[in-house]
């Protein structure tokens, strides 16, 4: 059976092995590229793209164009985790706000009937590191999950291509499920 292949994005996340070895744990082969070196298109050559967590900020608009812009051109299913979200986010219109600092297990309640989560139960418990938030889902997409600190846990854009997670689903079981859900997605 052939292996489906993602394009892993790299924004300086500190967990890229992880978050590589779940894909590929999951029967994907991944490349990475940084945001600064994405191609122009990837048809053709990868079954879905990962936006990895971030160190830089994600409203900066210049820095993360031309991801932004292969994210809108590309047919495949796209998935922001973290800080990959933000940027999401930030591009479609939403703004970031700063919240408590949360490190460790959170738990998150989802919406089951999205193909996303059907490998877990309505309240999950995720890994999180970070302090900015999506307090809205911007136009074009709707909060599929939610927690007491944040009304826009999981997003998805209203065609279905384009997932984000605030999470670091790298880490935990549930989270390993629900990347389990995107890969029944694009495979």
């Amino acid at each position: 059976m052939t292996r489906s292949r993602v394009l892993v994005v790299d924004n300086g996340t500190l967990s890229l092995k992880q978050l590589r070895a779940r894909f590929e744990a999951l029967g994907s082969d991944t490349d990475v590229v940084d945001a600064a070196s994405v191609p122009a298109s990837v048809e053709g050559r990868y079954q879905a793209i990962v936006l990895s967590g971030t160190k830089v900020r994600a409203y900066d608009r210049d820095y993360y164009r031309p991801l932004v812009e292969l994210v809108s051109g590309a047919s495949v299913p796209v998935f922001g985790i973290c800080g990959g979200m933000q940027i999401l986010a930030v591009a479609a219109g939403a703004t970031l706000s700063a919240g408590p600092q949360r490190v460790g297990g959170y738990e998150v309640s989802v919406d089951t009937a999205e193909p996303l989560f059907g490998y877990v139960k309505p309240t999950v418990t995720v890994f999180h590191r970070h302090t900015l938030y999506v307090r809205a889902a911007p136009p074009g997409y709707r909060s599929i999950g939610r927690s007491e600190h944040a009304p826009v846990e999981f997003l998805r854009s209203e065609d279905g291509r384009i997932l984000g997670a605030q999470a670091h689903l790298e880490f935990r079981r549930d989270g390993t499920e629900i990347l389990r859900g995107f890969a029944a997605i694009y495979k």
